[in-house]
């Protein structure tokens, strides 16, 4: 199975099935060419890669994955 992925911006708005290449994706969507990674601290004090800032948006990365749930 592939993986996908989608994004929410500050203002809640959502970009859904970004596919593989999440970040060529949003650029293509919002019209830009450039971007700037987006950082978050942990509580270690370790800065970890959590989307992308693009223009004025800054859109969080989330990958989807599919519910399952065996039968019993």
């Amino acid at each position: 199975m592939r993986k996908t992925f989608m994004a929410i911006d500050q203002y809640d708005q959502t970009y859904h099935d970004l596919g593989e290449h999440p970040r060529k994706e949003l650029l293509n969507r919002l019209g830009h060419r450039k971007c700037r990674k987006m950082y978050c601290d942990r509580k270690d004090g370790s800065a970890i890669h959590v989307g992308y800032v693009i223009g004025r948006y800054w859109c969080t990365l989330y990958e989807v994955k599919p519910f399952e749930r065996s039968g019993q």
